[in-house]
């Protein structure tokens, strides 16, 4: 995908975030509350494959494990039309730090409060994304911030774990709650292994 294009995929969804917030949440549910753009499209300009996105929801961070996708996510990616499009959507709580081991300086590109961020999708257009992005943690604060993360998951995979059990010879298609439990798990163990790697670099 060319430079151009990945930023207005981003820019597109901003405006669509901007346009139909209300209208959105009415339909699905689901309150978006900020857009965020992190990973490849943050560097400078060059061709990438997809674009990665993370969007804040007005939901408890219980319900919003790592890698999870939040009740009324589905329906509010196709209704933006995001499923049609080359993005990796990382669903957060608006309720938590957006950051993490792989959020890396994301950097705010609309806001339900404040709008869409024209600087900050200048910054993406010139290959600027990274430094105007989010300062990075201290290794302190990346630790703290990812025994909180595996809190989170760990409690979110007992629950669905739970539910898997009671509803997994019920009628229905077993992936609904298979594949949400799947996510979670990936989820976790990528936490844990975000852990394991600052913990060896901290004895180096």
């Amino acid at each position: 995908m060319k430079w151009s294009t990945a930023v207005n995929k981003v820019s597109d969804l901003a405006q669509s975030c901007a346009g139909s917030a209300a209208l959105l949440a009415t339909i699905n549910g689901l309150r978006v509350t900020q857009l965020w753009a992190v990973g490849d499209v943050l560097g400078r300009e060059r061709e990438i494959e997809f674009v990665t996105l993370v969007l804040c929801v007005d939901l408890p961070v219980a319900e919003v494990p790592w890698w999870s996708t939040p009740p009324g996510g589905e329906a509010w990616a196709n209704s933006t039309r995001m499923s049609k499009n080359p993005i990796l959507p990382w669903w957060r709580s608006a309720h938590a730090p957006v950051w993490n081991h792989r959020i890396e300086r994301p950097l705010l590109i609309w806001d339900e409060a404040s709008g869409v961020d024209g600087a900050a999708l200048e910054a993406l257009r010139e290959g600027r994304g990274w430094a105007a992005g989010l300062a990075e943690p201290t290794p302190q604060e990346l630790a703290v911030r990812l025994e909180q993360e595996a809190e989170a998951s760990l409690a979110a995979l007992r629950v669905r774990s739970e539910t898997f059990q009671e509803k997994r010879w019920g009628r229905g298609r077993l992936e609904a709650i298979a594949d949400p439990l799947a996510r979670v798990v990936e989820g976790y163990l990528d936490i844990l292994d975000a852990q394991a790697r600052l913990r060896s670099q901290s004895r180096h």
